[in-house]
């Protein structure tokens, strides 16, 4: 009898797990994001610290994430807004959006002004005039392109790199709300298999997806949004047509982990595996992963992980760049052991999920909370 009221209990605990507005919640989804923002953040520590071609380079092809994270956006955001047009106007979209995304974005913005400007082993490095650090701030804050600022490699967000893809995300939920939302399946299917093709032909051309965060091929920045956005969106639309297998957190994070930490392939019969290899990753596996994780349950024991690494994903990605610039300039100037650069990669580690966990808590949640109420907003899936 026991027994049963307990099986009772966690199916009625599983199936409780929903949305403020009512729609089921994709709890291993929400895992699959923190898993890659964990694997990305991996990817930058050890490849900005010991160089991008050495035994200690780790997650080679972890700039796949983004592609992975623009894959999700266009799957949720679908699932979460599609049925709401009648009663959402195109403004309120874009201030659910805003309220959503653009704290983070500000908090992202001053940790990368403080970091550059406080940065112990970054004296001879950091050289920027200060009217250009403030524009670059400015710009920053705004989540536009930043002028170059020294000891930035001509990153498009100069003082916080990774939020580039923010700003692809802004243009994904722009078009999504202007254009993409109105359209069929079908023809979300022909844009993906048209952005699909001149993807496949830039991998092989250039032997890698790692581009679009830099100005010399800041082109690739909407091309490698488009083909993995509009994918989301489409998954959505024929899920229903399609085989879901149920395939766990645990199983889903390793294959991540798999695919990021393949090595790079050479050059064969004038084709680039390795760039063949990332074009396959983000049109093929990326979209059965987001199936499998958005009908796989994630359990009782696994809800609480879930949930936490869902929720600790977005802010842990856009903060902890400036702190691997700081480890990156120590090993770089100073040019210690690499016994001593590891410990200071695994004291770095913790540190960052640390400073993530508090932004979230005690900005990112309560101006958040704050802006919905202020403006009357229900609160959304995402």
């Amino acid at each position: 009898m026991n027994d049963g009221s307990t099986l009772a209990q966690t199916r009625n605990a599983i199936k409780s797990d929903r949305t403020s507005s009512g729609k089921e919640h994709f709890e291993v989804l929400d895992g699959l994001r923190g898993s890659a923002a964990i694997l990305i953040v991996v990817f930058h520590v050890f490849n900005y610290s010991f160089g991008w071609d050495t035994p200690l380079s780790l997650m080679h092809h972890a700039y796949l994430a983004v592609d992975f994270f623009f894959g999700l956006s266009g799957f949720v955001v679908a699932y979460a807004y599609d049925d709401r047009w009648s009663r959402m106007s195109t403004l309120q979209f874009f201030r659910i959006r805003l309220i959503r995304l653009h704290p983070m974005v500000l908090v992202g913005a001053s940790l990368g002004l403080l970091g550059y400007i406080l940065d112990p082993f970054g004296k001879g490095i950091n050289r920027t005039s200060a009217p250009m650090l403030l524009l670059a701030y400015v710009t920053s804050l705004l989540l536009l392109p930043s002028p170059p600022v020294g000891g930035r490699a001509h990153e498009s967000q100069a003082l916080n790199g990774p939020a580039w893809s923010l700003m692809q995300e802004y243009l994904g939920n722009i078009a999504y709300a202007l254009i993409l939302r109105r359209l069929r399946a079908r023809t979300l299917g022909i844009i993906f298999g048209v952005s699909g093709l001149l993807l496949i032909w830039v991998a092989n051309t250039k032997a890698s997806l790692d581009g679009g965060w830099g100005y010399p091929e800041i082109w690739m920045a909407p091309l490698r949004l488009t083909a993995s956005f509009v994918m989301g969106l489409w998954l959505y639309r024929i899920q229903d047509r399609l085989r879901r297998p149920k395939i766990g957190l645990l199983i889903l994070s390793i294959v991540l982990v798999v695919v990021f930490q393949a090595p790079k392939f050479p050059n064969a019969a004038g084709f680039s595996l390795n760039g063949l290899y990332d074009a396959a990753c983000v049109l093929f596996l990326f979209p059965l992963i987001i199936i499998c994780g958005a009908h796989s349950n994630a359990g009782v024991g696994m809800m609480r992980l879930c949930k936490f690494s869902g929720r600790l994903s977005y802010p842990l990605y856009i903060t902890h760049i400036p702190f691997v610039y700081i480890i990156s300039n120590f090993a770089q100037t100073r040019h210690p052991a690499k016994s001593v650069v590891l410990t200071c990669i695994f004291v770095l580690l913790p540190f960052v999920i640390a400073v993530a966990w508090l932004a979230l808590k005690y900005f990112d949640e309560p101006v958040r909370a704050w802006l919905t109420r202020r403006y009357g907003i229900k609160r959304t899936a995402i």
